[in-house]
């Protein structure tokens, strides 16, 4: 894309008129400028939510693993530790009373 803007920009240089563009072609162009900076822009908002969310996932982590070691040191023997995805097997029905 921006080797094509160079190209064109080259073109212009060299041509000693511009090439005049109907006004359907000017619209097509100032839609399509339009929606690539829309694009780039949700794409920079996409990339900047993924990064919170990692920080959170990573936040949430250590969290949880401090609180598994701080129930240890208070000797509590309940401590119910979340299964990892290897671990975890189908829970069987419940029965209703």
């Amino acid at each position: 894309m921006h080797r094509a803007e160079d190209i064109l920009a080259e073109w212009d240089a060299q041509v000693g008129r511009p090439v005049l563009r109907t006004p359907g072609e000017v619209q097509r162009d100032e839609t399509i400028a339009d929606l690539r900076k829309k694009l780039r822009e949700a794409r920079e908002q996409a990339a900047e939510t993924q990064g919170k969310l990692d920080a959170l996932a990573t936040v949430t982590a250590n969290l949880y693993a401090e609180n598994l070691t701080l129930k240890k040191r208070l000797g509590r023997k309940r401590i119910a530790v979340l299964p990892t995805p290897e671990e975890e097997q189908p829970h069987p029905p419940r029965r209703e009373a």
